[in-house]
């Protein structure tokens, strides 16, 4: 009775397998996390580029009040 449980289990495993590969397996997993890394980078650059503009703003608002001088 072992041993059918386990002659199975194992076509069971294989059977798995094969599914696996069909839908993708490893390909498509790694094509996906490929596509999500260059998404990140893509936003990353982009937030980096709207910063640099929001100290450029910021510094130039600064440097305006300082020549105006104290307002008090």
């Amino acid at each position: 009775m072992a041993t059918l449980a386990l002659v199975i289990a194992i076509i069971a495993l294989i059977v798995a397998i094969i599914a696996y590969q069909r839908t993708g397996g490893e390909i498509e997993l790694r094509r996906q996390v490929d596509t999500l890394s260059r998404a990140t980078e893509t936003l990353r650059e982009k937030t980096a580029d709207l910063l640099e503009k929001m100290e450029a703003a910021l510094r130039k608002r600064e440097e305006k009040k300082e020549e105006e001088g104290p307002s008090a």
